[in-house]
């Protein structure tokens, strides 16, 4: 199914939202395109917008002190995203959030998100509906890296994305399940996907 607007996207999301919700919160959210590799926010600034993702593939990823980069989500369409700690907040952020590939998005600015849910109390509870299903896959993330095996972990990323393997540097996805590059290219080579 082609979105081509910010109204069918949500309603598809959320298709039992009252029209006149739906029609505020559609109207807050614009266009905007990126370029491959463009960062869209910067460890240390506050995220201004909530993307929601039509075309390619984004990552949110953190710097160590020692300036080792860790992958934390990938993001594609159809779905929310962006630093959200700090769109939720308006605090710093202490993560990156760049394209990975050309991308599209309709996004909204964080005033006019806060004023579209002070207007709509419904919109409130959908949006703790979403963060709740967010936590529980950031916990299911952590229970995957601490316990899987490197195989078990990347045989659970190819059933729940399968796709990224074709458009994400393999670097990422290595560093996604938190193994090292050739240790991934060694595992690719012997696991039948």
């Amino acid at each position: 199914m082609l979105i081509t607007n910010a109204h069918d996207y949500l309603q598809r999301i959320w298709p039992d939202l009252p029209s006149d919700v739906l029609q505020d919160l559609a109207g807050i959210f614009h266009e905007h395109t990126a370029k491959r590799k463009t960062v869209l926010t910067a460890e240390g600034e506050v995220e201004k917008y909530l993307y929601l993702v039509l075309e390619g593939v984004q990552r949110a990823y953190a710097i160590s002190t020692d300036g080792r980069e860790a992958t934390l989500v990938f993001t594609y369409a159809p779905s929310f995203s962006g630093v959200a700690d700090s769109f939720l907040l308006q605090r710093p952020s202490r993560y990156w959030f760049e394209t990975l590939t050309p991308s599209k998005f309709f996004r909204a600015s964080f005033q006019d998100f806060d004023a579209v849910l002070l207007k709509h109390p419904l919109l409130e509870r959908l949006i703790r509906l979403a963060l709740s299903e967010t936590l529980e896959g950031v916990l299911v993330r952590q229970i995957e890296l601490q316990s899987f095996t490197a195989e078990q972990r990347f045989r659970t990323l190819m059933a729940r994305s399968p796709h990224l393997l074709q458009l994400v540097p393999h670097k990422y996805i290595a560093n996604y399940l938190g193994m090292d590059a050739t240790n991934f290219s060694k595992l690719l080579g012997q696991i039948r996907i």
